[in-house]
């Protein structure tokens, strides 16, 4: 997507690597991602793909002398219309985003919220940091957020601690923490992996109707493409660092254009599939191999040692990002002739 006026992030040339004794590895390798006010765009891929280290990166996290932003720009349109590039801001002024003009859902709670400090006194903290807000002013906002997020008796539950709180309650705690200062950018990195069925669906339903409240822009991190299909508006598919489709949601799931997207869709299991397969004696479908290692990555295009239609050429060169049409993408030189 182009950049527009109501462009919130606008990732162009990430390059992210890790300095590890053995060597410098790539992690995420010259992606370009936008997400508008409004709009939620999906990040998904395998595990190891890149998604996670792209989101550590926008919010600068990365672990300090380990993890570098090598190339790149992060711009960020931030609540008073100032467009700021993330990447070159000094710390002291990163800190002034983060809980602010960006927040963050993490994929387990218990990790996230601190277990020594109340629900209440981690939600009101950055009310008070970013706001100025008395401890009496910013508490009663907690509570208040904790109602926003449906969790019952608001008050009470801001005076306990996280073990105290069920999972999905801890994971729409964190939620309400990010949300507190009315971020334009929200980033949920597999918020719903550790939850239940039921619970996943409530918490979908949640942050789509916050979305919908607040008109924040929002980049959901999962590899769960049931979620991505109930979520999302746009996607981007990830492999090996490099993104190697994006589109529409609906586009790309009914006529996907890269190898991979394809044995992802196929990989996944639909109604009625257990029984008739138990009749006939079959097996999910799955992509075979493994995502490549970070420091021995194959030659060309980083699918093609797993890829049915791989050609001599694959080896030769990594593809460019071909036009299928204005806004849907792919990284495969056969991407017309794949189905």
């Amino acid at each position: 997507m182009p950049q527009s006026a109501d462009t919130i992030l606008d990732i162009k040339g990430l390059r992210t690597v890790f300095r590890i004794r053995l060597g410098e590895v790539t992690a995420v390798n010259g992606i370009d991602l936008s997400v508008a006010a409004g709009e939620t765009l999906a990040l998904v891929g395998e595990s190891g793909s890149g998604k996670s280290v792209t989101s550590l990166s926008v919010m600068r996290l990365l672990t300090r002398n380990i993890g570098v932003i090598a190339a790149g720009s992060i711009d960020l349109k931030r609540k008073d219309g100032t467009v700021s590039n993330l990447v070159s801001l000094p710390q002291q002024e990163m800190r002034a985003i983060r809980g602010n003009d960006i927040g963050m859902v993490f994929q387990e709670p218990m990790s996230s919220l601190n277990p020594v400090y109340t629900i209440g006194d981690q939600i009101s903290e950055p009310i008070r940091i970013h706001r100025g807000a008395n401890r009496k002013a910013a508490m009663d906002a907690a509570v208040s957020l904790l109602d926003s997020v449906g969790i019952p008796d608001a008050r009470r539950r801001a005076g306990q601690y996280p073990h105290e709180l069920s999972g999905g309650m801890r994971q729409r705690a964190t939620i309400a923490m990010a949300l507190a200062c009315d971020p334009t950018l929200l980033i949920a990195d597999e918020p719903t992996t550790a939850l239940d069925v039921t619970i996943q669906a409530q918490v979908l339903a949640l942050l789509q109707r916050l979305q919908r409240e607040r008109g924040m822009a929002m980049l959901f991190v999962t590899h769960n493409l049931g979620v991505v299909a109930e979520i999302a508006h746009r996607v981007a598919v990830m492999y090996a660092g490099r993104i190697v489709e994006t589109g529409p949601v609906a586009e790309v799931f009914r006529n996907p254009r890269h190898p991979y997207t394809i044995g992802l869709l196929a990989s996944m299991p639909k109604l009625g599939d257990a029984s008739r397969m138990k009749q006939a004696g079959e097996r999910l479908a799955a992509i075979p191999g493994v995502v490549p290692s970070l420091m021995n990555m194959p030659a060309g295009c980083a699918f093609q040692p797993r890829c049915q239609f791989a050609v001599d050429a694959c080896r030769a060169a990594v593809p460019p990002l071909a036009d299928v049409n204005p806004r849907h993408k792919s990284r495969c030189i056969r991407w017309q002739e794949i189905r």
